[in-house]
């Protein structure tokens, strides 16, 4: 099976290093579908403006935890996936889309097991993360204790592999940021710590 991955360099790491009898193909930008008509599938894992979904009736994989696929208006081959820094590496993946026969089957190919969860943002696992380190941020605010000592807490009392700034670090803040106000439109639970959002505007984009 040949897939074709539009990604930036961790996210490339990360999927070839999934132990599948795949033949890897990285794309460049500009990208287009019909540059390679044989893939049986393409995971676009890095931001891309105008792409033209509807080149391809391939199984699509798209890095999209914020945005959802009524939002893009995609068609039925289009999956969103999170492709944040880490999550390709777990053994499951959540999915939002339609599944076939098809697309479970390149899934199996991948040795992954998929999560269908409903098309909404931050999915699941990023949206209980993003609250976490939202949380973690109320509480640096609140001055109750220093960033190490969070994440030291955090990962000694519910054996979290990192603490939340260490995952804020690792995730990238910004990706937090932006779901954190995209899900406090519709909750206000969601919206952003004071001082994650001074964090934001005070580092260098």
């Amino acid at each position: 099976m040949t897939a074709v991955v539009l990604a930036q360099e961790e996210q490339w790491d990360d999927l070839i290093n999934i132990q599948a009898d795949i033949q890897w193909i990285r794309a460049t930008v500009p990208f287009s579908f019909s540059a390679y008509k044989d893939a049986a599938a393409f995971f676009i894992l890095q931001p891309a403006a105008l792409i033209d979904y509807s080149q391809t009736n391939r199984p699509v994989f798209v890095n999209s935890v914020t945005v959802t696929l009524k939002e893009m208006h995609t068609p039925e081959n289009i999956l969103r996936i999170n492709g944040w820094p880490g999550f390709l590496q777990r053994p499951l993946w959540e999915i939002a889309g339609h599944m076939t026969a098809e697309t479970s089957g390149i899934i199996k190919k991948l040795n992954r097991i998929p999560v269908i969860t409903a098309d909404e943002p931050g999915l699941v696992a990023a949206r209980i993360i993003a609250m976490i380190i939202n949380e973690a941020f109320f509480a640096l605010g609140d001055e109750v204790s220093d960033k190490t000592a969070i994440d030291t807490a955090m990962k000694l009392g519910t054996n979290y592999p990192y603490g939340p700034f260490e995952w804020a670090a690792k995730i990238g803040l910004q990706n937090i940021y932006g779901l954190l106000q995209k899900l406090s439109l519709a909750d206000n639970r969601y919206v952003p710590a004071p001082a994650l959002t001074k964090e934001i505007y005070q580092t260098p984009q």
